[in-house]
């Protein structure tokens, strides 16, 4: 399987066709409204505007997982996004990205190591993956990488198919 071919719903309803995005970069992120890392949110919006036109999308990924921090419903979630931070890019139903329960889009993303070499499990909101236009995970970024960093700009740049 790759994650083009993950059933996803769409925080709107509806499934999110993951296949869209074949052929395009993609930075993946578990996002959340009540945490310290949420004005992210504005970093990723401006990152999605920066290269949207060049083959590049933000997907967000809403989870509840960590200390409570996203626990509202899919209509709470998209009005606090789109109100507080214009979001504009697409946004996924709320999942698991840990545990038993692990949405099957994560159980593809986690083996991929950050710059640190950590694998595995989810460490809080707002981790970060960048899929490069085939479909691979470029590169995984800590919660606490600022998204518009050199860094994650730097990787972008790098997986632009345009």
């Amino acid at each position: 399987m790759t994650v083009y071919e993950v059933e996803i719903g769409a925080l709107q309803g509806g499934p999110a066709d993951l296949g869209q995005y074949r052929g395009k970069a993609a930075l993946i992120v578990n996002v959340a409204s009540k945490c310290g890392l949420t004005p992210q949110y504005a970093a990723l919006e401006r990152l999605h505007e920066q290269y949207s036109g060049r083959g590049f999308t933000v997907l967000g990924v809403p989870c509840n997982q960590f200390m409570g921090q996203e626990p509202g419903s899919a209509e709470e979630i998209a009005e606090f996004c789109s109100a507080t931070y214009g979001v504009t890019f697409p946004m996924t139903e709320k999942v698991d990205v840990n545990g038993d329960d692990r949405h099957p889009l994560y159980t593809e993303l986690v083996p991929t190591p950050d710059a640190e070499g950590h694998t595995g499990d989810i460490r809080w909101n707002f981790e970060k993956f960048l899929l490069a236009p085939d479909g691979t995970v470029a590169a995984r970024f800590a919660p606490q990488t600022e998204p518009d960093s050199d860094e994650v700009q730097a990787a972008i740049e790098r997986v632009l198919p345009a």
